[in-house]
């Protein structure tokens, strides 16, 4: 592919996580089934937030972005993965490798303010509860919801246009299973450096100030719990961020490992092991993190469940 640039470039070869067949079948019956409990969790917890109206609150407003979030960033991954898993064809034109790399920015600069956004809401609620539904009302909340993903879009127009103003004469063949910034900076036979450093720093000042805004309204959390007398004062009061902290943790954690450093230590090995868990495994988790522990989203899911057999019931005595 000598002496073509990005406009005479018609499709990449996505080569996957494995070449052995046998452990592709173990792989797509793994991530088939990841996939199916992460549609059917994050869209059952949209669903039901919207269907309850207990659940109509800022953190439940939050959550249910959140379940969105997941659902379409694993869509954006998932899909292309299970067929090169199954099929010969590993092929994915040049519009669609950077059409999956604008939404899974995106979705993923989007998540990094969303969950800020999520630690304000708690330290909200836990240092100063008399005043909560005052300071988190539902304009505030909208207008975080809205800067998050006009941030997120900004952050991945900036990179795909950028990405974008290189040329690629090395290769088509990407050595990963979907189209991520590290594996086709590769590719590329132009210098590297700006784009490198702009990825950078827009990966940067997105975890860097998602980072701070959650550490700093952790800390004043941490502050007000300790304060609290009474033990199972402290326990409830802990309960109601520890999903949160679990889920930001295991979601940041990932991100810093894969971002915050140069392409030219990109572990073929390693960076796949963790974009599997971040991109398949990590929407998954986050609706059970979420509800597992949550009486809230349980009574919710009881109340819902009634409330449509008595609908069917009196259907039924109509007839």
């Amino acid at each position: 592919m000598d002496g073509k640039n990005n406009t005479d470039l018609f499709d990449f070869i996505l080569m996957g996580l494995t070449d052995s067949e046998e452990l592709q079948l173990v792989l797509f019956s793994l991530f088939l089934l990841i996939y199916l409990i992460t549609v059917l969790g994050n869209a059952g917890m949209v669903l039901l937030i919207r269907l309850d109206p207990h659940l109509h609150t800022p953190m439940y407003f939050f959550l249910s972005h959140l379940s969105f979030l997941d659902l379409n960033y694993s869509t954006v991954i998932t899909p292309k993965t299970l067929e090169n898993l199954v099929t010969s064809s590993k092929y994915i034109s040049f519009g669609g490798c950077f059409t999956q790399m604008f939404f899974f920015v995106f979705l993923g600069a989007t998540e990094c303010f969303l969950l800020s956004s999520m630690a304000y809401d708690r330290y909200v609620a836990i240092c100063n509860p008399l005043q909560y539904s005052v300071i988190m009302s539902i304009t505030l909340c909208r207008s975080l919801v809205t800067a998050s993903y006009m941030i997120g879009f900004s952050d991945s127009i900036i990179n795909v246009l950028f990405m974008n103003s290189l040329k690629f004469c090395k290769s088509n063949v990407i050595h990963h299973f979907f189209c991520d910034l590290a594996p086709i900076l590769v590719l590329s036979c132009t210098d590297t450096h700006d784009v490198e450093t702009m990825i950078f720093i827009l990966a940067g000042c997105t975890l860097v100030v998602s980072l701070i805004t959650i550490s700093v309204s952790y800390v004043f959390i941490l502050t007000t719990i300790l304060k609290i007398n009474s033990t199972s004062g402290k326990r409830k009061a802990f309960s109601t961020c520890a999903s949160h902290l679990l889920g930001v943790t295991i979601f940041f954690g990932t991100m810093i490992f894969i971002y915050l450093k140069p392409s030219k230590s990109y572990s073929l090995g390693k960076d796949q092991v963790a974009s599997v868990f971040y991109t398949i495994v990590v929407p998954m988790l986050n609706p059970l993190i979420y509800s597992l522990r949550n009486k809230d989203v349980k009574n919710a899911l009881i109340r819902v469940t009634q409330k449509r057999e008595s609908a069917r019931h009196l259907r039924w005595q109509r007839f």
